[in-house]
């Protein structure tokens, strides 16, 4: 389908997070956890919500029971056609689905004979009856209806009348959107436009929606590619949640959609602004590592390692950006590695804000010291806060906010009272903040977690700023594996905090307790310098 940029017609965009994304492998939302996530997917401005599937679990019928109170998004409830058997006025399933109180209801239904023969174990007109009548009822109950046709396309090249059919006899009798299922993933982008072009001859294209998992990576590619077939409905997930290899991600496919292919959704100017922090905050609620390779959003999308490219960046940001980072909420990234140049280090001093003359000598100091470190196994392309602190160290700008005296770890395996065996890690730290004098005694999970706990118990007497500080994320590297267990080790820790800063900072010893003190360390003094804290005299 050939159309101009400036042809400004709608897609409607419809998120089955809470549904499809509940089925990703340990991903568990609570009615609590839909209810705010249904928030944020109504403050990006997509058109629909699907809230579950009522009567299918108690989860969900919490959630429809309270459901939350959206200002854009259409709440939408999933459920499937009438059994075979029953009426539609009298299927238990439909009743539960129809009284849930959404004005829209997404039904599913099968398009592929060779499951409705075999998996319903039902003749194809029955299954066609079921359809039709299913919709036929729902239509007089609710506001809006669609049918998600399950394994369109495989059904589609088995038998292109049949599946064709599914379709019509839901379109006949109510259905305001034919959703085409590509439900394993398996079909490709020129398949996928093929068979929308020739589906678009009996429903139109403004009534007609994409629904695609990504098992072959190919579902935003074929989201799109039914858009340009004339398909005028998405359905996906944030961050492309889902079963097995997940569904099309809505995350990539709505800026797409608006910034590259001129179509217009649901969502405004400030909702793309919004979509990095919107995909952070679902990862963040779900305890899951953000993708740093995640197309917009991912903290790498924008991120500029060697020197050549950091130093075209600076001229001319089209050179390596298809995008201004700042209209989907994302900022450029100036990555410092062993292959900076002197470009890298002055972009990067820019992002944070350290004021330093082009010619200062401590720079090409710094890039040595840089240099060398990452030769002996400290990667600071993906620990920002520890390349900052080293920067500053060299710069004379690190106040001495304490130091450590000593540390002391210990681990003890051993039966409790009640002839169980457990696991008890201890730190012992004493530190010095100005004149005074602190020793701190903590247990945890393991050595590091209660070195953590000894570290901030010592400190929060002098410094309230880390009460809020918290280790998210805890990646452990071996650089020397033919020493066996007297290997080098690399540690990377993630902290967050209240505010929602993220930060890394790296370690290294053959010690794995030292690497992980040093990047410690750093994250406390990190959080300490960027919150302006005032070193003791």
């Amino acid at each position: 389908m050939s159309r101009s940029r400036g042809d400004k017609e709608r897609v409607y965009l419809y998120d089955s997070t809470l549904r499809d994304g509940a089925q990703t492998q340990g991903v568990d939302f609570s009615a609590p956890d839909k209810a705010a996530i249904a928030g944020e997917i109504d403050r990006l401005g997509i058109d629909y919500v699907e809230g579950g599937w009522p009567g299918a679990n108690p989860t969900d019928d919490a959630f429809f029971a309270d459901p939350p109170k959206l200002k854009k998004a259409r709440l939408t409830a999933f459920g499937m056609t009438r059994r075979q058997g029953r009426s539609a006025a009298n299927d238990p399933g439909l009743a539960a689905l129809l009284s849930a109180g959404a004005n829209v209801v997404c039904m599913v239904g099968k398009a592929w004979d060779f499951h409705v023969e075999v998996g319903l174990g039902i003749t194809r007109e029955e299954n066609l009856k079921m359809i039709a009548d299913s919709f036929a009822h729902a239509a007089t109950r609710v506001e809006e209806v669609m049918f998600d046709a399950e394994h369109f396309f495989d059904g589609y090249k088995a038998d292109p009348d049949y599946a064709l059919a599914c379709l019509d006899a839901a379109y006949r009798n109510g259905a305001r959107w034919i959703v085409l299922c590509d439900t394993n993933g398996g079909t490709l982008p020129h398949e996928i436009s093929e068979i929308v072009t020739r589906v678009s001859d009996l429903v139109p294209g403004t009534h007609l929606g994409i629904h695609c998992h990504n098992d072959t990576e190919n579902a935003v590619a074929n989201s799109l590619a039914a858009v340009r077939a004339g398909a005028r409905q998405v359905q996906g997930t944030l961050n492309g949640l889902g079963e097995r290899c997940g569904n099309a991600n809505l995350i990539s496919i709505a800026p797409t959609l608006m910034l590259k292919m001129g179509f217009e959704t649901g969502m405004t100017q400030e909702g793309l602004r919004s979509l990095t922090r919107s995909s952070r905050l679902i990862d963040d609620r779900l305890n899951r590592a953000p993708t740093r390779s995640a197309a917009y959003v991912g903290e790498s999308a924008f991120a500029h390692k060697g020197g050549l490219h950091a130093s075209a960046v600076e001229k001319d940001p089209r050179s390596y950006e298809h995008i201004d980072p700042g209209i989907v909420g994302n900022v450029r990234h100036i990555v410092v590695s062993n292959q900076a140049g002197r470009a890298n280090i002055l972009a990067r001093f820019r992002e944070i804000g350290l004021e330093i003359d082009a010619d200062d000598r401590n720079i090409g100091r710094l890039i040595r010291e840089l240099k060398a470190r990452e030769h002996s196994g400290y990667s600071y392309d993906g620990a920002d806060a520890s390349f900052e602190m080293l920067a500053r160290r060299v710069l004379g700008g690190v106040p001495d906010f304490f130091r450590t005296d000593s540390y002391r770890v210990e681990v003890e395996r051993r039966f409790n009272a009640k002839g169980e065996l457990v696991t008890v890690s201890q730190a012992v730290i004493k530190l010095t903040v100005g004149n005074r004098a602190f020793m701190e005694v903590a247990e945890g999970n393991g050595p590091v977690d209660a070195l953590d706990h000894a570290m901030r118990r010592a400190l929060l007497p002098a410094y309230e700023q880390l009460e809020d500080l918290r280790l998210v994320d805890y990646k452990v590297r071996i650089l020397t594996p033919e020493a066996g267990t007297a290997a080098v080790t690399r540690v990377m820790i993630e902290s967050a905090d209240g505010e929602g800063g993220r930060w890394a900072t790296v370690g290294i010893s053959p010690n794995i307790i030292e690497a992980s003190y040093e990047a410690l360390n750093d994250s406390i003094i990190y959080k300490l310098h960027r919150d302006g804290a005032t070193a003791p005299a």
